[in-house]
C-alpha cells in the first residue's frame, strides 16, 4: 500500500510540476515572446534548461526550507498529508494556467501548506508573516519602478538603447572558405599543393539586423534564461518539497522527476501564458521587453537572496502593467513644451492618440494645424485595464483557493502527523 501511495505521490508532484512550466514560463520569457525575439518552443527549451540548472543548484535548499520552516514540527507531512497538499497545489494552478493567467506557484504551495499548518496547529506565524510582508511589498515596487521609468524615463532610454526589431532572421549563417594546411614532399622540397579542409559555417548578421538589436536580444534572452533560473531555485520545492520532507523521496530523485514534468508543461500548457504576458496586456516593444525583464529579475534575485520564497510571477505581471500604465500616461515637461517639441495642451484624453490626430478629453479627434503633436501608439495599446484587472484577481484568487481547500480538507480528515 505503501508503493501505491509513493506512485500516486509522484504521479501528483508532476502534475503539480508540469503547472509550474506552465505558470512560470511567462514571466521569464513572455517579454521575449512578444516582442518577436523568441519562438514559444525555443522559449520552452531555455526554460527547461534553466530551471534544471536552478533546482538542482540552489533548489536543495529551498526545498528543505519549505518543509521544515513553515511548521514547527515537520513529522506533520506525513505521505498522506503530502500527497494531499500536492493534489491542492497542482488543481489551484490548473484553474489558473486554464484561465490564461500565470498563478504564483511560490504563493499558492505556501498557501496549501498554511492550510496544513492551521488544521494541525503547528503553524510558524512568524516566517509565514515575514513572507506574506514581502509578498505585499515587493509587487508594489516592481509595479512604481516600471509606472516611473515608462512615465518619465522610458522615451529617453528608448532613444539610447535605439533597439529595434528588424524584418527577417536575427543571424545567418554563412559559409566560408578554409584553404586548409600545406602538403610538404617527404624530401622537405617547397609546397606542391593546399589540402582543403572542408568548408565550415560562420554566424553572422541577418540582411537587416544591426549590432544594437543583436546585443539588446542577448541581453534580454540573457535575463530570461536568469530569471527561469531563479523560477527553478524556489519553485522546484513547490512540487517536490512536501515528498522529500516526509522522507518518501530522496532529494535527488525527486529534483529530476519535477524538473522533466516542468519541461513539458513549459513546452505545451505555457504557450498561452506566454501569450497573455508578451501580447494581451501590454504593447512590448525589445525596449521595453529589456525593462520589465531587468526589474523583475533584480527584485526575484533580492528576495532570494532574503531567504524569502519569490512569487516572480506576480512582480513580473505587475511589471508589465506599471509600465504599460507608465507609458500610457506619459506627462509633457516643461523643457519639451518650451522648445515646441510637443503641444503644451496635453491631457488624459489626448494620450489616446494612434498617431496624427489630437484627442481631446472629450475623446472627439481633431487636427489643429501646425500643433506639434507627440507621436507613439495608442494608450489602448499600451495598457490594457481589463485584461489586468483580470490578471491580478486570478493570481489572488488561485492561492486562496490552495489555502482554503487544504484547511477545510485537513480540518476535516486530520492525515498530518
Amino acid at each position: 500500500m505503501g508503493d501505491l501511495f509513493l506512485i500516486g505521490g509522484v504521479i501528483i508532484a508532476c502534475f503539480v510540476a508540469f503547472n509550474i512550466g506552465g505558470a512560470t514560463t511567462g514571466p521569464a520569457f513572455g517579454p521575449a515572446v512578444g516582442a518577436d525575439v523568441l519562438s514559444k518552443t525555443t522559449a520552452g527549451m531555455l526554460m527547461a534548461v534553466a530551471f534544471f540548472g536552478g533546482a538542482y543548484t540552489i533548489g536543495r535548499r529551498v526545498v528543505d526550507t519549505l518543509g521544515q520552516e513553515l511548521v514547527h514540527d515537520p513529522s506533520v507531512f506525513t505521505l498522506e498529508a503530502s500527497i494531499t497538499v500536492l493534489l491542492f497545489i497542482g488543481g489551484a494552478l490548473l484553474v489558473g494556467n486554464l484561465s490564461g493567467t500565470p498563478a504564483s506557484t511560490s504563493m499558492t504551495a505556501v498557501g496549501a501548506i498554511i492550510g496544513l499548518g492551521l488544521a494541525s496547529g503547528e503553524l510558524n506565524v512568524a516566517v509565514v508573516g515575514e513572507i506574506l510582508a514581502w509578498w505585499i511589498l515587493s509587487p508594489i515596487i516592481g509595479f512604481w519602478l516600471a509606472v516611473m521609468v515608462g512615465r518619465y524615463g522610458y522615451e529617453s532610454l528608448d532613444r539610447l538603447v535605439a533597439i529595434k526589431r528588424s524584418d527577417g532572421p536575427l543571424l545567418v549563417f554563412e559559409r566560408i572558405e578554409v584553404r586548409g594546411w600545406p602538403v610538404i614532399r617527404p624530401d622537405g622540397s617547397p609546397i606542391v599543393e593546399m589540402k582543403p579542409i572542408g568548408v565550415p559555417l560562420r554566424p553572422a548578421l541577418g540582411p537587416n539586423t544591426s549590432r544594437r538589436e543583436v546585443v539588446g536580444t542577448a541581453v534580454l534572452v540573457s535575463i530570461g534564461v536568469l530569471m527561469a533560473f531563479s523560477s527553478g531555485t524556489s519553485n522546484i520545492a513547490n512540487a517536490i518539497a512536501p515528498l522529500v520532507g516526509s522522507g518518501a523521496l530522496a532529494m535527488n530523485a525527486g529534483i529530476l522527476i519535477g524538473c522533466g514534468a516542468v519541461a513539458l508543461g513549459a513546452l505545451t500548457i505555457a504557450r498561452r501564458t506566454m501569450e497573455t504576458l508578451g501580447n494581451d496586456i501590454t504593447d512590448l516593444p525589445l525596449t521595453a521587453a529589456i525593462v520589465v525583464a531587468l526589474l523583475s529579475s533584480c527584485i526575484i534575485i533580492v528576495l532570494s537572496a532574503l531567504g524569502i520564497p519569490a512569487s516572480f510571477v506576480v512582480v513580473a505581471t505587475l511589471c508589465i502593467i506599471g509600465l504599460g500604465w507608465g507609458r500610457s500616461t506619459q506627462t509633457v515637461s516643461v523643457a519639451e513644451a518650451v522648445r515646441g517639441d510637443v503641444s503644451p495642451q496635453v491631457s488624459v484624453g489626448a494620450l489616446a492618440q494612434s498617431g496624427d490626430a489630437t484627442v481631446g478629453t472629450t475623446g472627439a479627434a481633431s487636427s489643429p494645424p501646425n500643433a506639434p503633436r507627440r507621436s507613439g501608439p495608442a494608450r489602448s495599446d499600451l495598457f490594457d485595464p481589463g485584461t489586468s484587472v483580470r490578471i491580478v484577481l486570478m493570481q489572488n484568487l488561485v492561492p486562496l483557493l490552495a489555502t482554503g481547500g487544504s484547511y477545510l480538507a485537513f480540518w476535516l480528515f486530520p492525515v498530518g502527523g
